[in-house]
């Protein structure tokens, strides 16, 4: 029985009859660059850098040739039969970026979508004691698997996530000093002590990415809304500080502990300050995601309040290695912004640095210094 396969080709216009083109080739796993749209049609991906005449063949088959107006992300929606590959030709096809294998569960990684990041430098000599952020997600891009983390540092992490059409958390993790990703293998004096946490927190151990302490509030958090995000660092004797989450709900309009772990082996304050935007669902990274970031303030342990007004946009290994380039970060307004997933084609070159303008109102968060845990 003869195939049928109907073509959908964005920013590109269908020439007739098999035009003489370059010999140029790319062949792209669907498994890795496509997503089911209906129940008999896929939407395979793929990012051009060049414009002129592709070729477009599966297997022995000739589908059709088009003509690429303008570089940027093209999808091709294939209906019929599913296929493992499709081929384009053309020098349009030169340094095009695809997922072009498996190695090391890229497949898995790719389909995620690129992660992106904020990295807020602090003054040389700060002794960061707390960590204050906001968040505001616009209506319509809290996609299901979306962790828009608000408050990272060198030894864990705090924002909010969705997680089903019904339950969407805010998480706070802590990782442990040893380095495994099986908290069953944490020897006893490098496990993660949970000192505290709020009512209707849930608190245990997680693994597969590093392992430690985490802790989540099932919260109905909604798009549209600026969520506020503090964390607390407080160094402890024999060797461990005690790191503390804090959230707070325009809906409820107080502070809610999340929860507070001790970790051995670390006297320290807050370094390595960031915020991320990650897809955690490979079947949904194909939607896009967006967040702002804005009034990000530490507080030293002498008690002076710092703004930091400075990122710098870096990406994960998806995006470094030019497997995914759908992702972007910057300055909108007076805020800093995370993009990704969703094959759109104006990308933020990696390792830019952005300045934002604080807000003429901007004032540190008051009187967080009563939120203190008492000593236990």
């Amino acid at each position: 029985m003869k195939t049928l396969y109907t073509i959908l080709l964005l920013i590109a216009t269908s020439l007739t009859g098999r035009t003489q083109i370059s010999t140029d080739s790319i062949v792209i796993p669907m498994e890795g660059n496509s997503w089911s749209t209906s129940a008999n049609t896929h939407t395979v991906f793929f990012r051009l850098r060049h414009t002129g005449t592709i070729r477009v063949t599966t297997g022995p088959s000739y589908i059709s040739t088009y003509n690429i107006k303008d570089t940027g992300y093209v999808g091709l929606t294939l209906s019929g039969r599913e296929v493992e590959t499709i081929t384009l030709t053309g020098a349009a096809t030169r340094d095009a970026t695809f997922v072009p294998n498996n190695e090391g569960d890229f497949f898995y990684w790719g389909r995620r979508g690129p992660s992106v990041h904020l990295n807020y430098p602090l003054p040389e000599g700060t002794n960061a004691e707390w960590f204050y952020n906001e968040v505001f997600v616009p209506s319509g891009y809290d996609i299901q698997g979306s962790y828009f983390m608000a408050g990272g540092f060198s030894q864990g992490y705090f924002g909010m996530q969705v997680n089903s059409p019904t339950e969407r958390h805010i998480l706070f993790s802590v990782w442990s000093p040893f380095s495994t990703d099986d908290p069953k293998k944490i020897p006893d004096s490098q496990k993660i002590e949970l000192v505290a946490k709020g009512p209707s927190v849930h608190a245990g151990e997680f693994g597969n990415e590093g392992s430690g302490g985490q802790s989540y509030l099932n919260y109905p958090w909604r798009a549209g809304n600026t969520y506020r995000f503090l964390i607390h660092a407080r160094p402890r004797e024999h060797n461990k500080t005690e790191f503390t989450a804090w959230f707070f709900a325009p809906e409820e309009g107080k502070w809610r502990l999340i929860a507070s772990f001790l970790r051995p082996q670390t006297h320290a304050w807050l370094t390595g300050l960031h915020s991320f935007l990650e897809n955690f669902e490979p079947a949904n990274g194909d939607k896009i995601r967006y967040v702002l970031f804005d009034h990000q303030w530490v507080r030293t342990d002498q008690g002076q309040w710092i703004q930091l007004t400075k990122a710098r946009f870096t990406g994960d290994n998806t995006a470094r290695k030019g497997y995914r380039m759908d992702y972007a970060g910057g300055v909108k307004g007076n805020a800093f912004f995370l993009q990704n997933c969703g094959f759109f084609s104006n990308y933020t070159p990696l390792d830019t640095w952005w300045e934002r303008h604080p807000s003429p109102n901007e004032a540190p968060p008051d009187k967080v210094q009563e939120l203190v845990l008492p000593e236990r």
